[in-house]
Order: C-alpha cells, then structure tokens, then sequence
C-alpha cells in the first residue's frame, strides 16, 4: 500500500477518518466522522467513492453506528441502520457485501453487548485489511498481462483513493511501474465527476508514475494512432456472465478497444461478484443529480434550466472483455464457470478475524 495515500482509517475511539476526495487535487483535507449518519452522506456526497472503498466505509459505519444503540433494542434499530446505509448508492454491490458481512455477524453472535461491539470492530478492521491485501493480489496476477513499455489507458479512478490502499486497475498498473516496465498511463478525465483528471491523475503524479491526462472524447483518436497498447479499468458491480458496470464511459472505451483489436480487462475483487443476477441487465444504474452536468466546480456551463440524463454507470457486455482480474487469476470467457469457481475459493478462504 502507498504510504502517501490513506483513503479511509480509524481513529481509536472507532471515529471514521476520510480524505475529502471531493477537494482533490487541490486540497488535501481529512474529515473525522463520529456517527453512522455522517459516514452515509459522506458515501452520497462522494467524499469517499470507488466500490471498494464504500464497502469499508459502510463497515467502519456500521461499528460505529452500533454503539450508540440501545442494548434491548439492538437488532431492530442496527436493522434500520444496515437499511439507511444501503440507501447510500444502488449500483456497488461492495456496499452491500460489506453490510450483509455485518449482519450475519450481529445475526449470529451469542456474547455480550460489549463482545459484540468489539467483534463488530473487528470485523470491520479485517474488511479493511483484506482489502488491501486482495488489492496487491489483483496487482500480482494483473501484472502478467501487462507487457513491458506498454500505454496504459485508464477510466475514472480505481486507485488507493477507490479502495482501502493500494487500488484495483490502478493498482495493476502499481505493480507494473514497481515491477520498472516502463509503462505510461493514459488517465481520460472521466466526466461529469472527473475522477480521472482530478484523482487518478493526482495519484499517478503523487507516486511518479508517468500518466498523461486526456479529455474523454481523445481516447477514440488514441486508439486509432495507435498510441494505446490495452485499458485496464475497475468495476462496481459484474454479473455472473462477465458483464460488468463500471464508471459511465466504460461501456464507449470498451467498444472503441474492441473496433480496434486491442486488450480490454477490468480488475476488481471477488466482493464485486454479484453472481445473484445472470446479466447486466438486471444491474440497478444510479441516476445522479444534474447539477453534475450543469455545473462544474460549482460553475454553470449549461442553460441552469436545461434537462439532464446523468447515469453514474454503464454496463460492458462480456464479449468486450478480453479477462477480468480478481486476487483469485484471471477469468476468461466463457466468464461465468471461472467467475463462480473464483468466488466460492475466496468465500471459502474468507476470514473476518
């Protein structure tokens, strides 16, 4: 894990600490959250955002959360709160792997109050530190596919800032520049939210970690130059056929690479597995507010009156995806046996202590 880049801690009274990514590259400001609610709307407002990273989140809220509610009334009131939690944004299914991972422990527990709000600490420190440790394994197994001197293009982030450290597709291209392959990022800058110009370009320039940045409509001329050699992106959710959502624009990048007979993967952990839904038809898309588009950084750059379609994802059918990178190897079409077997070794490998 990059020392310099700490997404999401606690403090020792369990308060949840935050890098107010909403202020990057800018300002660097970490936020102290002292109750569940407040670690919710940080999730809404994207102070923290990458799948991933809003599983530990919600973990971390969740143990905070459970302390201030009545021991008679424990299971209806941290039932509300597992649904408040939810609510926060539809399409990760890390957000709701996390709370799920969460309730079957409280479901389960027999101790005492006090024993169950330490194993609910600890289980949230081990969601934490799991993920880290799945990050530097999709990093290890990614790294294969990654040929020396390669020109990397890149969507939205899926670095540490997206995970609790290290990252996913970023973290791929991590182990590639430690592994000295002389690789070059291509960071597109991913509107509305700008993800790619505002934090995975920062993370790069911050690790010195060669990345060019372009505005969304260059990477089609990239491509056709042929001035890109693959893309590596993360997910948010990928259903058990391979389809996966990922960042709106996903879906363009990935058919432009496919026009063009350049590799296509996506690297993201087994916890972005929803193998409960057969395509990415059935992936909930999350509609943003239209001030996104309206505006930037709080500027009008449109009618103020003008109507908006702001989804925050897209879906990237299987046939596009030439391997999906998880801390289990690498899945190849026909994606699904490969997907199941992968996720039933993690399940079963799985440790919350």
């Amino acid at each position: 894990m990059s020392e310099a880049i700490v997404p999401i801690r606690r403090d020792a009274a369990g308060n949840v600490i935050m890098l107010d990514q909403t202020q990057l590259p800018l300002t660097e400001i970490y936020h102290t959250y002292q109750t569940a609610e407040e670690v919710a709307q940080a999730i809404e407002t994207m102070i923290i955002r990458g799948a991933p990273a809003i599983g530990v989140a919600a973990a971390f809220g969740l143990a905070l959360g459970a302390r201030d509610l009545s021991e008679s009334g424990f299971s209806e009131e941290f039932g509300r709160l597992c649904q408040r939690m939810a609510s926060t944004r539809p399409t990760a299914v890390n957000l709701f792997w996390a709370i799920e991972k969460m309730k079957t422990l409280v479901a389960n527990f027999h101790g005492s109050h006090g024993d169950k709000l330490a194993a609910m600490d600890a289980a949230a420190d081990a969601i934490y530190r799991n993920d880290i440790a799945t990050n530097r394994s999709i990093g290890a197994h990614g790294n294969e596919v990654i040929p020396r001197g390669a020109r990397i293009l890149t969507h939205c982030n899926t670095g540490s800032l997206a995970t609790a450290g290290y990252g996913t597709a970023l973290g791929v291209i991590r182990a590639a520049h430690e592994a000295e392959k002389d690789i070059h990022v291509i960071a597109d800058e991913t509107r509305p939210y700008l993800q790619g110009g505002r934090l995975t370009a920062w993370e790069c320039v911050k690790e010195q970690i060669p990345v060019t940045l372009i505005a969304d409509n260059a990477a089609g001329h990239l491509i056709s130059q042929g001035l890109v050699d693959l893309a590596i992106v993360g997910a948010d959710r990928i259903a058990a056929n391979g389809d996966t959502a990922n960042k709106i624009g996903t879906y363009q990048v990935a058919v432009l690479c496919h026009r063009h007979g350049i590799p296509f993967y996506v690297a993201a952990p087994t916890t972005t597995l929803d193998l409960s839904i057969s395509d990415g038809s059935q992936i909930p898309i999350e509609e943003r507010s239209p001030e996104e588009v309206r505006t930037v950084f709080g500027k009008k750059i449109a009618p103020i009156d003008v109507p908006v379609a702001n989804p925050a994802f897209d879906v990237t059918p299987a046939e596009l995806i030439a391997g999906i990178v998880t801390e289990k190897g690498i899945a190849r079409a026909p994606f699904g046996p490969m997907l199941a077997r992968m996720f039933d070794e993690a399940q079963g490998n799985e440790t919350l202590a």
